[in-house]
């Protein structure tokens, strides 16, 4: 498959070359614009020549099977769930790992945060308006966005009026991504929504971000308790990792929470992201925590992070 860019609103479409006819030049309909633009077929066939040599001289082989699907979600607000989501995947590509980070949340954070603007993402997948190819953007080595923002508030509308499968509705646009990537990480929004029982019938783990403060271990029983709603009817998702954030050293609160959560999911636990203030700055240039301050304590903390999801203690050393 080959890629070619609509002149006038830059929106990137996937053609086969094979297809095409024995012409030197056709012409395409832009399926965002409809703007109809010539394409030099020699040219593509080229390219796309080019392009299978290089794949074959230099391979980039996956570590695994089928990608391990897991979501960073909790129904409190600012716990640090894009910051994980974010970080999270970026060390897994940076350790080697094919990722696929996903955002269904209404805000868009995690491409801006990656420094990245999509013209396409998740509305456009779960519509059907656009494929996978067309909506999925690369954002770094071995690690690929599939954006949200606003539009996909229409799309949990949409989504509610279903008859029946609803639940089903981003397995099914997901389907067939889990054969070309190690890790799908899917940021979620706050609160408890139709996408995010979405999420929950396809994920099979899950990530919960706890910031050790009082009101967020109050977010986490109740998502709890409505997480094992869904496993009434899929037990295969599961609560792998609870991972507290916001630990602040200087003061004894947080200390006494995450002693309470260490009480509570002793076989879930992960060590504490502190509190760092380079989180808070490295969005404003489009980078991850490990571009940003590699050497900060937030750094440190999710590279422990990663080695403890990928399971390989060697990683980012």
């Amino acid at each position: 498959m080959s890629v070619i860019v609509c002149p006038k609103c830059s929106r990137k479409h996937s053609v086969n070359v094979e297809k095409l006819p024995e012409a030197k030049v056709v012409f395409a309909t832009c399926k965002s614009c409809e703007h109809r633009f010539p394409v030099q077929v020699d040219q593509l066939r080229f390219m796309e020549t080019v392009e299978e040599k290089k794949a074959e001289k230099e391979p980039t082989p996956r570590k695994s099977g089928k990608a391990r699907k897991l979501c960073v979600t909790l129904s409190k607000g600012g716990v640090g769930k894009t910051t994980t989501s974010v970080n999270l995947s970026a060390g897994l590509a940076m350790a080697g790992y094919k990722v696929l980070l996903v955002d269904t949340d209404t805000q868009g954070q995690s491409a801006y945060m990656l420094g990245k603007k999509p013209k396409a993402g998740l509305t456009e997948l779960l519509t059907g308006e656009l494929s996978q190819e067309e909506t999925i953007v690369s954002a770094r080595d071995n690690l690929w966005v599939l954006s949200g923002g606003r539009s996909l508030a229409g799309v949990k509308r949409i989504i509610d009026k279903k008859a029946y499968g609803a639940e089903f509705t981003l397995s099914e646009a997901m389907e067939g991504l889990e054969e070309n990537f190690d890790f799908i990480i899917i940021d979620t929004s706050p609160g408890w929504d139709q996408l995010t029982v979405n999420v929950l019938f396809y994920a099979t783990e899950i990530l919960l971000p706890v910031a050790l403060e009082v009101m967020p271990l109050h977010g986490l029983s109740e998502f709890i308790k409505s997480l094992h709603s869904i496993q009434k009817y899929r037990e295969e998702v599961e609560l792998k990792y609870v991972v507290p954030t916001f630990m602040d050293n200087r003061v004894e609160h947080p200390k006494h929470i995450y002693a309470q959560l260490r009480d509570l999911y002793a076989d879930q636990i992960c060590d504490p992201i502190r509190y760092d203030e380079k989180f808070a700055e490295a969005p404003s240039f489009g980078k991850t925590i490990f571009e940003f301050a590699p050497t900060c304590d937030g750094a440190e903390d999710y590279r422990t992070l990663v080695r403890t999801v990928c399971g390989d203690e060697a990683a980012l050393t």
